[in-house]
């Protein structure tokens, strides 16, 4: 599902991808992690691409579960990175994928870790980086209907990556970005924020912040809440936006 972001530990080791945008944001986001993943226990990540995410921000954040996900091909990568840095808080990465048919929503279905003493299940916490403009509309709105059945009750989304802002492109580079987006898969682009917003409140969850990060990207935060008054609107930190 990403281009950045396993296998069974103990299987055959494959050769590890590499990103070079993961080792240039994985900092600033880790700094948002941080504030909003502090209360957390059970992450999903959602296209963990290569796996290099996943091992620095669970090396960093020992008291999370990070649990990888994405397409088949990419679960051997992540696994080899996973062996490799053999933390015990990262188990075997698992196949997810968003799909419209027969249903929108998420296939396979993950199992959900148990959320609290009440018997309560679900995440309380997922990722998802450089996703939302590699996928077309119809899978971005399969991946909000998918996390309707997987949340736990207070949990918090965080995406990363570049968004428009009221239709217009933030910068030239994330106009660049879109067209060669679009010239590879023309159903792929980059979102309008507002488009996404709203996908994340049809399932009930709340924008809590909006963070300017490097290279004119954002980092996204939702959190699954009962309502929201105007005292609690939403945080924006930073103008929209300058793309990492």
């Amino acid at each position: 599902m990403t281009p950045c972001a396993g296998s069974s530990r103990g299987a055959v080791i494959a050769v590890k991808p590499h990103s070079p945008s993961c080792e240039r944001n994985r900092e600033p986001i880790l700094a948002v992690l941080r504030e909003h993943f502090a209360d957390r226990r059970h992450v999903l990540e959602i296209g963990s691409g290569t796996g290099q995410h996943a091992v620095h921000f669970a090396a960093a954040m020992p008291w999370l579960v990070w649990q990888c996900s994405d397409g088949a091909p990419y679960l051997p990568g992540i696994g080899a990175w996973l062996d490799e840095a053999a933390l015990s808080n990262t188990p075997a990465a698992i196949e997810l994928q968003a799909v419209t048919a027969p249903q929108a929503g998420f296939a396979p279905l993950p199992v959900l870790p148990n959320a609290g003493d009440d018997g309560a299940v679900g995440f309380d916490a997922v990722f998802s980086a450089n996703t939302l403009h590699i996928m077309g509309w119809p899978q971005v709105e399969a991946l909000f209907a998918g996390l309707a059945g997987v949340l736990a009750r207070d949990a918090v989304v965080v995406v990363y990556g570049p968004f428009n802002y009221g239709g217009q492109f933030s910068s030239d580079s994330n106009r660049e970005f879109d067209g060669w987006l679009k010239a590879r898969d023309p159903v792929s682009g980059v979102r309008d924020f507002e488009a996404v917003d709203a996908l994340a409140a049809g399932i009930g969850l709340r924008l809590v912040a909006d963070v300017a990060m490097p290279a004119n990207n954002r980092c996204l935060v939702w959190r699954k809440i009962a309502a929201v008054g105007s005292e609690q609107a939403a945080e924006v930190s930073g103008s929209p936006p300058s793309r990492g």
